[in-house]
């Protein structure tokens, strides 16, 4: 699909179908969000993809009871990694990791037009919950949940 295309396309999908995403589909996903900028090159930043049932509900809890997080068969979760960002001091940690995670974040939502799919920005939800939920080290940070699956109507 032409870049216009799915600019022209993409839209916030909060209803999902049932289908499963293909495995290949999430690894193009996160190769999309690998592909963003990132300040120095230092990729700080880190994705933890969930599909199990029991840890979407725990995350639907976390980010405020909205449902479409436990619905849709992928969430990523958007980290910043606050180690590689060390280098760059209070700066990186406080601004450039936050853009890092951003803009993979647009572009695992524009993969997903791409490869027919379709996907929600969650930024509201409890920090401290996800990290435990997750069982992320201190220095991962979640930033952004990105909800992703077959649109339930094209």
């Amino acid at each position: 699909m032409e870049l216009d295309e799915v600019l022209r396309r993409r839209r916030s999908v909060r209803s999902f179908s049932p289908q499963d995403v293909e495995p290949e589909k999430v690894e193009a996903l996160l190769w999309a969000a690998e592909r963003a900028p990132s300040a120095g090159g230092l990729n700080a930043r880190h994705f933890v993809v969930v599909r199990d049932r029991e840890t979407k509900r725990r995350l639907r809890e976390a980010a405020l009871d909205q449902s479409f997080v436990e619905a849709a068969p992928v969430v990523i979760v958007c980290c910043c990694d606050l180690k590689r960002i060390r280098p760059y001091g209070r700066r990186g940690v406080e601004l450039y990791t936050i853009q890092d995670v951003a803009a993979s974040a647009e572009n695992i939502l524009l993969k997903a037009v791409d490869l027919g799919l379709g996907g929600v920005w969650v930024g509201a939800f409890r920090e401290e919950e996800v990290k435990r939920i997750l069982s992320l080290p201190p220095h991962l940070r979640p930033t952004a949940m990105i909800c992703v699956g077959y649109p339930a109507q094209p």
